[in-house]
């Protein structure tokens, strides 16, 4: 299905991200696996191998300056070409609005928002001019996508992500506006927007004991016990399918979006979500 094909993909290192790179490469795509921690993103590309497929870690910030063009001229370097591009890097750091420091505010909307349309700038070389030669010479326009990760907290809104909330719903206008110009040169631009996935960014934070360091911050991943207790309970009212996805099958929705069998499909939110908000 992507047989010569290559995927790019922010914050592959686990999770929803690993899932989606090891599902692209067992379906024939060459798999850029990005990363902020090195180790993470060897570890993805290692079980990409060791099942016959073809990767290359490249650890990094997103946010980083000139960072984007860096992943997609390695993606070239190492492969031959760009088709996809998936924009999945990110993280919560989570407050009530009136709580909410311009720092937390900005750093998410810059990992959320600010580095996926950058990614996009930085693709269109790979993407949009590779496709306008094809249209020039005759040829058959090749599989070229991208799918931006979004949230229904961006759609609806939540509790506590102001932040993330408002870099969530941006991408969705971010997506839409790209299929529409990049769509005459059949360049497709999509969303899937997850619900609740069993992450790290989902578990209880004091079982899990994780954090990131964000500008000098020790950010706590997850959510807070009684949030998710609160989550648990009565599940089946609020998402028909009873249960959090798994990483995998939130994954499955983006690799379902990017592929071939979506050709005709652009500008779309696809909402991976068990039903929860129907």
């Amino acid at each position: 299905m992507f047989d010569n094909q290559t995927v790019v993909i922010t914050g592959a290192g686990r999770g929803i991200g690993a899932s989606a790179a090891l599902q692209f490469a067992q379906r024939g795509a060459s798999v850029v696996v990005n990363d902020l921690d090195s180790g993470m993103a060897e570890e993805t590309v290692n079980s990409i191998l060791s099942r016959g497929g073809q990767a290359v870690a490249v650890s990094g910030d997103v946010t980083a300056s000139g960072f984007p063009e860096q992943l997609m001229q390695t993606a070239v370097d190492n492969f031959g070409n760009l088709n996809v591009v998936v924009n999945n890097a990110g993280y919560t750091w989570d407050a009530m609005a009136h709580k909410l420091t311009d720092e937390q505010w900005q750093a998410i909307l810059e990992v959320h928002l600010s580095a996926p349309f950058k990614m996009i700038r930085a693709a269109a070389p790979y993407l949009r001019d590779a496709a306008t030669a094809e249209l020039e010479s005759g040829a058959s326009l090749s599989n070229r996508c991208i799918v931006n990760v979004s949230s229904t907290s961006g759609l609806h809104g939540n509790i506590g992500q102001a932040n993330y909330a408002a870099g969530k719903m941006g991408i969705v206008g971010l997506t839409k506006t790209i299929a529409k110009e990049w769509g005459r040169f059949g360049v497709r631009c999509n969303a899937v927007a997850f619900g609740l996935i069993d992450t790290r960014l989902t578990r209880s934070q004091e079982i899990q004991e994780e954090s990131i360091e964000i500008l000098g911050h020790d950010v706590v991943l997850g959510i807070p016990q009684k949030v998710r207790s609160m989550l648990d309970k009565d599940i089946h009212l609020r998402i028909p399918l009873g249960r959090p996805a798994t990483d995998e099958e939130a994954a499955a929705g983006i690799v379902l979006i990017a592929s071939p069998l979506a050709s005709y499909i652009t500008g779309h939110v696809l909402e991976v979500t068990g039903g929860m908000g129907i």
